[in-house]
């Protein structure tokens, strides 16, 4: 899997939070990664890891984003939005190995596939004010 395929995992496992209750997340989690095609012990592992350190940091995540999305609240954003902000948030502030930069012209290609007419531009004004 390139880094982009596993982003896009990642960012659907992600998606799925907002329609299950806490408890349910890991088994989700479970669920998408098997009905991959086939990936590595190495890639589900991976997988598996990133959402789950995501998850136990979206509190923070979501706070950051609050704090610089002045104007709207996070109930108010598109799932969609939002979902692709809380990847590239914690891409940028806990992940090392990606640069900021990379990031965000990532995330803007998560808004391009998968969200509105107006999500790329949303996701990059936020996330620019995090750089």
């Amino acid at each position: 899997m390139t880094r982009r395929e596993i982003r896009e995992h990642i960012f659907i496992m992600l998606f799925r939070k907002d329609f299950h209750d806490k408890s349910e997340l890991n088994e989700q989690m479970e669920l998408y990664i098997n009905e991959l095609e086939e990936p590595s012990p190495q890639e589900a592992e991976f997988l598996a890891k990133r959402f789950q350190a995501i998850a136990q940091k979206l509190d923070e995540i979501d706070s950051i984003i609050a704090n610089v999305s002045s104007g709207w609240k996070l109930n108010r954003m598109g799932k969609v939005d939002l979902t692709i902000l809380r990847l590239a948030v914690y891409e940028m502030r806990y992940d090392d190995d990606i640069p900021v930069k990379v990031a965000i012209n990532e995330a803007v290609e998560l808004a391009k596939k998968f969200g509105g007419d107006d999500s790329p531009s949303f996701i990059n004004g936020i996330l620019a004010k995090l750089a």
